[in-house]
This record gives C-alpha cells, structure tokens and sequence, in this order.
C-alpha cells in the first residue's frame, strides 16, 4: 500500500512535474497521478499501456478551471530504467485542457514494464481574459506591488518620477542620467538614507553615482521604488534589481526577485542561478537549485556546462556541491 501511494505521488519544483513510477505494468496497464500544483490549477497525470505507451495531463475539475481553463505551452520527457535508449522527448504541446479526453501523447519507448519517470515541464501557461481578448500568460503573474497602496497615491508617485516633480537628485548611470527624490530614495534604503544624512559628497552634490547599471535598468529600480513598476519590466531587470538591492540594502525587493528566479529554473540557467544564489547570499534559490539538479536528476542534462562552472565557481561552492553530491549518492 505504502508502494502504491508513493506511485501516486508527483513531485513539483519551479515548472517541472516529476512523477516516478517503480513498477509499472507489472500489476496494471493503467495508473493514476495525485493532483499536484501548478499554477491557478490543480493537475493530474495518466499513463496507460494499449498497444502503445499513452500519457495524459488534465487539470482538476474546480471553480478555477470553469472560470479560467488553462492554455498549458509543455514538455514532456519520459525515462524508463529497462531501455537502452535515449529518454523519450515529447515536442512543444499547446493545448486547452479541460478533461482527461483534450491530450493524449503517445510514447515511443521500448520497455513495456518496470521503473518509468515522467517530467512534464510547463513552458508557460495562459488563460483567456473573461471579457474576451488575446490570452495572457499568468507567468509572471505578480501583482502585488501595486496593491500595497491605492490607486491615486500610484499615480501621483508616477507622476513626480516621469514628470520629475520637484526632482532634487540626478542619478548618474553607466550610459546617462535619471532624476529623482531624495526622500523617496532614503524611505526605500537604508544606504540612500545614510548618504542624505551624513555629510558626503552625495548629500553635498545632490548627485549619486551607480555606474554598474544602465539607465534602463536604474529607471526599473525607481519605478520599484515609487511603486510604479508593472510585473513583465520586473522580470526583464530582476538580475540587476537583485544586484542593487543587494547593494543598497532592500530586503523586499531582494526577496521578490530570489522567488522570480526560483520560479522558472531550468537546465539552462540553473548553474548560474546557482551562482547567483552563492554571491547573494539566496539560501532558498541555492536549495531550489541543488534539488532540481540532484533530486530531480537534471545534473546529468548539464554535464558538459559543469567542468566549465567548476573551473569558475566559488570553492566553497564547489565544496558545498559535492557534499551534496555525495549525500545524494550515498546509499540508504
């Protein structure tokens, strides 16, 4: 029974759903995913064997998937412990999904039987706006930011930032100028605030250097400030919003832009997130990182990145990595 259960179970981490299956087959053509989160939505998975491997992927029956079914962009990769081939890679599917009956994917696998393990990575996924229109992605689907205060406060802080109200500080970028509020910046940064308070050459000048970012990216970082930044601009600048919060000691904008980057790991970008996590100190994003390669087994899809990262990499770090290496290896 406790074998069954596990069987059921599907594992989940960014956007990738993994569900291991032992011995498929061996008792029943058919199995059946527990619901697992992703998105709006709750999800299932089928595999059955009839003639062919089938695979499914449907959403659970719920208010949220009456009012806003998903239109799921995905993956899937399925690995068997019996073949000596290559893992099975789906193409892109995009589909509506409503029931179990809207996907079906075939699979081409030799093993019939035994050990299977099915990753379903969710490229994105969309709804339809309820008054009609294009469908929107909920990724990234932030929106918080711009609760944290009324409307009318919003605008007018938009307003003192693009009309430059009464602006009494110019920030000097690597390729230009902003202007800007001294008492917007010190109220959003300890940092900011010292340099207002204290007889440097900031407060003298009335002018503040960050020369490690563009004025696209500056700009990006006085619209999270003022309140004004929309969630896709968020997402563009969240590598250098992380270095400058760092900098300048912002704590929520730190913390929003290490769950954005825990978001979407993939194979692509999880050893220099992995980077990342290590230089700022992101002890979550570190964790996600190291799950997704060891746990979920993705460390063998970057194996010709790593000698290239270890070479690169922080000693400590690379310590650390083979720790947990060897904790994963190790036998139970």
């Amino acid at each position: 029974r406790r074998r069954r259960m596990a069987d059921s179970k599907v594992d989940t981490i960014a956007r990738l759903a993994q569900w291991k299956i032992e011995n498929f087959g061996l008792t029943s053509p058919y199995k059946r995913s527990d619901p697992f989160k992703m998105g709006l939505w709750n999800w299932h998975l089928t595999v059955e064997r009839n003639r062919s491997i089938y695979i499914r992927l449907f959403p659970e029956q719920s208010r949220a998937l009456k009012e806003q079914p998903p239109i799921a962009r995905f993956v899937i990769r399925v690995t068997t412990s019996a073949s000596t081939r290559r893992p099975y890679v789906s193409p892109v599917h995009e589909k509506l999904l409503r029931t179990s009956e809207d996907f079906a994917c075939p699979v081409d696998i030799t093993a019939a039987t035994g050990r299977i393990i099915i990753d379903v990575e969710f490229l994105d996924l969309k709804i339809c706006p309820l008054n009609g229109g294009d469908p929107c992605s909920i990724w990234p689907f932030d929106c918080a930011m711009q609760h944290l205060a009324t409307q009318s406060t919003l605008k007018s802080l938009s307003r003192m930032l693009d009309e430059l109200i009464l602006a009494d500080v110019a920030i000097n970028t690597a390729d230009g100028r902003v202007q800007a509020h001294k008492s917007i910046l010190s109220a959003s940064s300890p940092v900011f605030y010292s340099m207002f308070q204290h007889d440097l050459k900031e407060k003298e000048s009335s002018t503040i250097d960050i020369e490690d970012m563009n004025t696209e990216s500056a700009t990006s970082l006085l619209r999270y400030m003022y309140g004004t930044i929309k969630p896709g601009e968020f997402w563009k600048h969240r590598l250098a919003l992380l270095s400058a919060a760092n900098k300048y000691d912002m704590m929520d904008l730190k913390d929003a832009c290490e769950e954005s980057l825990l978001e979407d790991i993939n194979s692509g970008n999880v050893l220099e997130r992995l980077q990342e996590a290590w230089l700022y100190q992101l002890e979550k994003l570190k964790k996600g990182c190291l799950t997704y390669l060891l746990d979920f087994g993705k460390i063998y899809d970057v194996r010709e990145e790593m000698n290239e990262f270890f070479r690169q990499a922080d000693r400590e770090l690379v310590v650390e990595m083979f720790q947990e290496l060897l904790a994963a290896w190790k036998p139970a």
